[in-house]
Parts: C-alpha cells; structure tokens; sequence
C-alpha cells in the first residue's frame, strides 16, 4: 500500500511548500492571522537568508522565504526540536528580513511587514496545555490596541493540536494541520488510512496536491533513504536534548539539597537530624 512520507521531514516540506508558490500561498492563507481582505493574492520566493545555526537545533528543517503581491515577507520554519535560544533566533531572522529591505540612503517608508510562522513539532509554553496557536506583535503594553505595524511572529505547537470540530472560518487551518500532524503516520494502527485522511482533509486543490506529492511513490529510493535519515537524526537530537534536561534537573535537585541542609544547620539543628528531614541519606 502507498504510503505518505512525513510532510514535517525536510525533504517532503521543501518539496510541498518550497517549489509550489500557490500550494503555499493557499497554506499560509489558512493558518495565518490576517486581517479580512488581507489575503494574499500571489508569492513569489526569495533566497534564504544566512541565520546563525543552534548546536541543538541543527534539525532546523526549512527556511522558506517569500514576498506577496502587497509587498509583505513571510518567513516559514519547521523545528522539530525546541530550545529557548530557538525563540532569539526566529525574532533574529525576522527582524534581518525587515531592515535588509532596504539599501542605504532609501526611504524607511519603504519597508513592508514581516510575518515570521515556526511550525513546532514540540512544546514551547508548558503553561498552557491547550493553547497550541501563538499570535504576537507589537503593542501598547497599557492599550494592546494600539499596534506598531511591521513585525508579526506565529508559533504553532503541533503535538497540542486537537481540533475535533473546528469552526467554519478555521476549518482550513484545521485541514492543514491535520496533514502536517498526521499524514506520516497515516496507514499505522490507530491512524486513518491515506485514503481515509485525503478524503477528511483534501477541501482544496492545493491541499490534495500536497497529499498526493507526499506519497511515497513520488520519491526515488536514494530520497526514500535520506527521509530515514532525517528522522534517525531527529531521534539522535531528541535523546541528546533529554539528557540534557535531565542532567540539569539532577544537578538542580542537589543544590537545592545542598542549600537547604545549609539553612538548617544555621538553625542550630544537628546534622543527622537535617538529613533525616531532607530525605538525604548519603552526603550529596
């Protein structure tokens, strides 16, 4: 049975979003903020700029640059991984495409809006655990209605995404996601099948294209082998970032210890009874 490749793994999303302009403008319609009447009509890609690499974050799948008729940039990054130095870099490759529109000596009255979109295949806001869509710009802090124009970010939290019965106005949004979020595993216990997952998603011409060059078929056997790759690869940085938090959380653990045996003994207590409090059985 044919089956999708992942639309998240570089290959794929390049191949969708990175060489179809009209694919991609139908997607950024659905799943950015704009305002009614602001759609965009028409793209044209650029080259991608050069932004600094994240030892972590080397995964950073695609950087698709591109302009729209009314002269706005958007910038589209899928990350599978997240850090916190991820944020800095994305509000970092926004503002480069912002202030490298122009040349010197022209006007500033020339500059058009960005609109950075991440597509995250992690979890950034652990806060809110259903709040999967993050808007931002820039406001009046004492009167969020009244915004500086130029500079938009929008972070989408894929493994949040649960949208079951979406509204008539975002039910596009929801399709596209659906692809991003399940189409790799279309096929496997518990998934729709590829049939089944077109027949629930493709609404538009441009999302049964992207459904239909994602199947496997469309690939040779030497891209077939670079998508295993890829996510080989992803797992590795994934392990490696776990360690990491997990390292951290240990040596965090025992400071924390450490400090609070301090405390005790400065209250006078003996030194066997603060452990026995602290649950510390063995010098730390």
């Amino acid at each position: 049975m044919n089956r999708f490749l992942d639309p998240r793994s570089d290959l794929v999303f390049k191949r969708i979003f990175g060489e179809h302009p009209e694919i991609l403008r139908s997607f950024l319609n659905a799943v950015l903020p704009l305002e009614e009447g602001g759609e965009i009509e028409s793209l044209e890609y650029l080259p991608s700029e050069q932004v600094p690499v994240l030892p972590l974050l080397k995964r950073n799948i695609v950087d698709v640059r591109c302009r729209d008729a009314a002269g706005r940039h958007f910038i589209v990054e899928m990350q599978m991984n997240w850090t916190g130095a991820f944020l800095q870099r994305v509000l970092f490759g926004a503002s480069q495409a912002f202030v490298r529109q122009l040349e010197k000596g022209e006007d500033y009255a020339l500059l058009q809006p960005v609109i950075g979109l991440s597509l995250l295949d992690d979890i950034f806001d652990r806060d809110n655990a259903d709040t999967y869509y993050h808007h931002y710009r820039i406001v009046n802090v004492e009167n969020p209605r009244r915004i500086i124009e130029g500079l938009q970010l929008v972070f989408i939290e894929l493994p949040k995404f649960r949208e079951d019965h979406p509204q008539a106005a975002r039910r596009l949004r929801w399709a596209w996601l659906r692809f991003l979020r399940e189409a790799g595993d279309a096929g496997s216990p518990g998934h729709p099948t590829p049939e089944q997952l077109t027949a629930e998603v493709g609404l538009t011409e441009e999302l049964r294209d992207a459904l239909e060059i994602s199947l496997q078929s469309a690939f040779t056997p030497e891209e077939l082998a670079a998508h295993d790759r890829f996510w080989d690869a992803v797992r590795s940085e994934r392990t490696l970032m776990n360690g990491k938090l997990a390292e951290g959380i240990e040596i965090g653990v025992t400071l924390g210890l450490q400090q609070a045996l301090q405390r005790l003994r400065a209250t006078g207590m003996d030194e066997a009874a603060a452990r026995e409090v602290l649950g510390m059985t063995e010098i730390e």
